[in-house]
């Protein structure tokens, strides 16, 4: 990548977190606090501290490969057979999770604003906003998430802040929820939230100042964690929440209650308007990214046609679910573990067999 288009270091956090904000404002409190009921913010500090664990093993992994990302590491470990092979897993994650993603919120919004509308006329609304965009440099997008990060970040306080009035904070007890097996065992599966991981394993040669690749790294769990633990806190503290599963986009539900006076009322539809941009980011820099490793995989002279491709593909799976209920469950039981098996797994894995051969090569020089 040219030095002039290479990533800045809060580009770089703000991309990644990015990636987490579109899963946290469509569903992802709602499944936590069903799963784990009142040990919700204390499974979130738990898995926060895992992630961060797993991230400094992370960083220390790429130490011995400074510049290269997971392809090239894969290329070093079993020729470019285990390249492709690896590409093609990022590939298949970044596709199906931003149609799954896609078609869940399109649902959403279907259901809060648009209940005469198909569902297939808001989601051909964010493929043409996608086709735009990434017509546009990667730079040009990764500064649009730059500037609505902070503002869903300010979105998410407010929705702290506002709601203060209406929490009962007697909703943490029992600490323990049902249990320690189900907070601290059972509840490991929630390190899937953290999906900028996946990201991530591509950046060391994007950036302007690879050095500061662990301090990206670290930010970016910690802000994540951080999030998630503003956003669940707010739906705790103000509904039993694990005792309606199918409330719809929970956090706009609570932006509602939201008043500041009699002047400043119905926030919803300005939170609304910012997620819906930030989701425009997160499946254009997810189309960007898979644009990117095919064109690693297969060194096209033209990468223009591959973008266009990889939007008709998640256009159409995101047409497979047939109700809002499927695709629920599919980003609730498939999404989450897709992120684990490539994100945690399949990652760490190719870095940690790859330090061992460096390690090997190493001793027999």
């Amino acid at each position: 990548m040219e030095k002039s288009k290479k990533i800045g270091t809060i580009s770089a956090i703000m991309l990644t977190l990015s990636i987490a904000v579109s899963y946290i404002t469509s569903s992802l409190p709602r499944t936590f606090i069903n799963e784990t009921k009142s040990a919700t913010i204390l499974n979130i500090v738990y898995i926060t501290f895992i992630v961060l664990f797993i991230i400094l093993l992370f960083c220390n992994l790429f130490k011995k490969f400074p510049g290269l990302d997971i392809l090239d590491i894969s290329k070093y470990l079993g020729g470019n057979i285990l390249k492709d092979i690896v590409g093609g897993f990022f590939i298949i994650y970044f596709t199906v999770s931003s149609s799954i993603m896609l078609r869940n919120f399109c649902d959403s919004l279907v259901v809060v604003y648009y209940p005469l509308t198909s569902y297939v006329f808001v989601i051909l609304m964010f493929i043409f906003s996608i086709a735009l965009v990434n017509r546009l440099s990667f730079n040009a997008t990764l500064n649009v998430s730059s500037i609505v990060f902070p503002l869903v970040l300010i979105s998410a306080i407010l929705l702290f802040f506002g709601n203060i009035d209406n929490f009962s904070f007697r909703r943490i007890y029992p600490i323990l929820g049902d249990g320690f097996y189900n907070t601290f065992i059972l509840g490991l599966k929630n390190i899937g939230a953290f999906g900028g991981i996946c990201y991530l394993y591509f950046l060391p040669p994007m950036l302007k100042q690879p050095e500061k690749f662990k301090k990206i790294a670290v930010i970016s769990v910690i802000a994540t964690g951080l999030f998630i633990l503003l956003c669940v806190g707010t739906l705790l503290f103000m509904f039993s929440f694990f005792l309606t599963t199918d409330e719809i986009m929970p956090l706009f539900s609570a932006a509602r209650y939201i008043e500041f006076g009699t002047f400043f009322q119905r926030f919803e539809s300005v939170f609304l308007l910012i997620w819906i941009i930030s989701f425009c980011c997160f499946l254009s820099i997810t189309c960007k990214f898979s644009t990117h490793i095919f064109n690693k995989m297969f060194n096209l002279s033209d990468i223009k046609p591959l973008s266009i491709i990889f939007i008709i593909l998640i256009f159409g799976l995101s047409l497979i679910p047939q109700n809002y209920a499927i695709a629920n469950f599919l980003e609730t039981n498939v999404y989450r573990y897709l992120r684990i098996a490539v994100g945690f797994v399949l990652g760490i894995t190719i870095l940690i067999f790859a330090n061992f051969k460096k390690r090997k090569v190493g001793g027999k020089n």
